[in-house]
Formats: C-alpha cells, structure tokens, sequence
C-alpha cells in the first residue's frame, strides 16, 4: 500500500476523532431535530398507553417535532422494553412503561438479561396510579375489616394480571401482612382480571381506577380502600389503607416511567426530565391525568434510579420467598 495513501487514511481517522466530542455536543445542543419514537410496551387503550399520548402530543408542541407512540405488547412488556434497549443512545427512542417493566422484570425474567443498572438512562416517573382493592358485592364485604374476617372464615380466591404482577405480589403481600391465604388465580391482564371480580369467577383484585372505575360506577364491582396514604378524587367515599391503619400498606402504586437506552448523553436526558416536568404543570395534562384516577408526578432522573433499585430490592425479595417463576 502506497504511503501517501497510508498517511492519508491516518489524518482523515485522526481528523474524524478529534471531531467526534464536537459533533456529539452539537447534536446535543440542537436535539431533537427529527421524530422521536416513544415505546409502550403494551396495548393501546390502557393507562399507560393513556399517559404516554398525553406526554407525547406535550413534549410535540414544546419540541416542535414529532412524538410517535408506538404499542409493541408482549412477554409482560418485554418485547418493547427490549427493543427500547437495543436502540441507539440517542435520545430519539424513548420508553414509556409501568413500574414492573423496571423492577419486577429484571428479577422475574432473568432469561431476557435485562439490567436495570446497566440497560437504561432512566428520565423520570410521570405519574402514579394508586391501586383500589375492589371485590364482587355478593361477597357482602363493605370494608377492609370485613373482608380479612370473611377471608379467616374461608379461603377466597384472587385475580391477578399474571404470575409476577403487581396485583400477584401486592395482594401476596397483604395476605402476609394480615395472616391470610387466598387461591392466586392469573388472567393476562388487568381487565380480564378485573372481569373475573365482576362476574363472580374470583373474590378480588387490585387495579387502578382506568381499569375499573366503569365497573364500580355500574355497581359489579365494590371498592373497599385504595393504596397510599390519601382518598383517590374519583373515588371519595372509599378510604386510604393508611387512614384505615394499614402502617405497613402493602398496596404499592403503580407508576407510568420515562426512560431511554443506556449510553444517552446526559445533556439529552436533562432536556427531556426538564420538558417533562414542565408538561406535568399543564393544567390540561394535570385534568386528564387526575380524571383516570392518575396522580402528576414530575419525578427526576435520580429519584426513578433509587425507586427501581428499592423495587428490585423488595419486589426480588418477594419474588425469591414465594418461589415465583415466569410462564
């Protein structure tokens, strides 16, 4: 090979190294300038898919570019969430998921090899939706106290959203907290979970106010008290675990988070926790969250790493002592 022609290979590398920190600043700095891809990795119509259009068509009028929202449903959100994964790490492909994708799946579905420290820049979480205990009014259960009476006089059955589920772990968990022992039976979903409450095929569930409420309001399904520590808007006249005196309330919300692939410049990540925070202030986008009985929660980078490491940590826990394996 000629030596001139050796040189200039050498200079153009060197040349095109030492432009790489400046191209990246500079796309950093005019970011986004094209269309920005936001996964969900499940089916339209539920909450989560609810509040990724509402952060998508705001993000799209403060960016001034397209927002697309894409469903890619399957494997408990795996396929999605993996795809997310594998995306380049630049800010233009964007992951909208419930606070299991994050840290349950890890733990669940070692196979996929999903890390949590390693797979994700996380952007922050969105909103939460506390979960309402409801139950099938045949039961003749009207408060919390009566349902853990009738549950010590006989052994209930529960639907969950799958083995693994929050709605799984969650009432596992309330059964521990109150010496109980129900029949976990598992229906791929929320709704064909909270179905089953309604038609009598099982006691009792969990779910969050969209994938209930309808039901409540037509009386098939009877809410008892929601999780957390204050009374949900839409639901008034039922109480909060901790108002009722549940301390250790085992009912933990669900949250809807925002995040992208490992390796995105943190400059892109601090614009986009940035926009977020300040769409979580539209009047607007604040009604319609809180008419699906969804909370605004402008939660920051940091403050969604430590709540999946605390996740992993408890749900893990839980996971490893009831033996719980994925279908």
């Amino acid at each position: 090979m000629p030596a001139s022609f050796t040189r200039r290979r050498l200079i153009v590398g060197l040349t095109l190294i030492a432009s790489a920190p400046r191209a990246v600043a500079q796309s950093e700095s005019t970011y986004p300038n094209k269309p920005i891809q936001l996964i969900v990795p499940y089916p339209a119509g539920g909450a989560v898919d609810l509040t990724a259009r509402l952060i998508a068509e705001s993000l799209r009028q403060q960016f001034g570019q397209t927002v697309v929202v894409e469903n890619r449903p399957g494997a408990n959100g795996m396929v999605g969430t993996i795809a997310v994964v594998r995306a380049a790490p630049d800010g233009y492909t964007l992951l909208m998921a419930p606070r299991e994708v994050f840290g349950i799946n890890p733990v669940l579905m070692p196979q996929h090899g999903l890390d949590w420290r390693k797979d994700f820049a996380y952007v922050g979480i969105v909103a939460t939706g506390p979960y309402v205990l409801i139950v099938n009014p045949s039961l003749n259960v009207k408060t919390l106290v009566e349902l853990v009476a009738l549950a010590r006089s006989r052994e209930l059955a529960y639907a969950s959203f799958g083995k693994g589920s929050m709605a799984h772990l969650n009432i596992e968990a309330l059964c521990r907290g109150f010496g109980l022992r129900m029949t976990h039976v598992p229906y791929r979903g929320a709704p064909p979970a909270v179905v089953a409450v309604a038609t009598g095929e099982v006691a009792l569930t969990i779910a969050t106010p969209p994938a209930a409420l309808s039901l409540m309001q037509d009386g098939r399904v009877r809410a008892i008290a929601v999780g957390g520590g204050s009374r949900l808007q839409q639901l008034p006249g039922v109480p909060s675990m901790v108002e009722l005196g549940v301390t250790d309330d085992p009912l933990i919300s669900n949250y809807f988070g925002l995040a992208a692939p490992a390796g995105t410049p943190p400059a892109i990540i601090d614009k986009l926790a940035a926009e977020t925070a300040r769409t979580l202030t539209s009047p607007d986008t604040i009604t319609k969250l809180q008419a699906n009985g969804l909370i605004p929660t402008a939660g920051s980078p940091k403050a969604m790493t430590d709540s999946v490491a605390g996740d992993v940590e408890h749900f893990g826990r839980l996971i490893r002592e009831l033996g719980i394996k994925a279908e």
